[in-house]
């Protein structure tokens, strides 16, 4: 069994070893802007996995460069693709007569919060289902469920006294 120095060390020796060339993988796959965060969270992991990491390191480390590529890439999709949506909505939200207002109001909130947030409220709230099938989609128990779900209420009226004031200010302004 090696030991925390051992470790240490074959870590060391594989960052020195491959991180230029996992640099060079992630650079071209993302271009320089992901390129260190990439990489520092592919050594994170190696970190964390040190001990199943193969004799032949370079195809792992790149393969958990590209699956770290892979849920950014499908994490920035989804955030513009809730963007877009969120903006379609407020959009429509305009022709509608002040009693859809609140609507407006409640989408530009919710643009505001965290996209976990976001999902614990909608998954209750929009999508309906019980406390009980919402945390088995963020994989709680229901109990801290419903202490998330209470912070993201909370974060959720706070925003909405944001969106509040902001529109007070704006018709003040004119």
């Amino acid at each position: 069994m090696a030991t925390e120095r051992d470790l240490q060390a074959r870590l060391v020796g594989i960052f020195q070893a491959h991180r230029r060339r996992v640099y060079s993988y992630v650079v071209s796959h993302a271009g320089r802007q992901f390129a260190d965060d990439v990489v520092s969270e592919t050594f994170v992991v190696a970190w964390r996995s040190i001990e199943k990491i193969p004799a032949d390191e370079l195809p792992w480390l790149i393969g958990v460069a590209r699956n770290l590529l892979r849920k950014r890439y499908e994490r920035e999709a989804r955030q513009a693709s809730l963007a877009v949506e969120m903006r379609a909505w407020i959009e429509d939200v305009d022709d509608i007569a002040d009693s859809v207002a609140q609507r407006w109001a409640v989408l530009e909130a919710l643009a505001r919060l965290s996209e976990f947030d976001r999902e614990l409220l909608t998954l209750v709230g929009w999508h309906g289902l019980s406390n009980a099938q919402a945390a088995r989609v963020i994989g709680c128990s229901v109990a801290t469920l419903l202490v998330k779900l209470h912070r993201a209420r909370n974060r959720l009226a706070n925003a909405m006294s944001a969106v509040e004031q902001s529109k007070a200010l704006i018709r003040t302004e004119h």
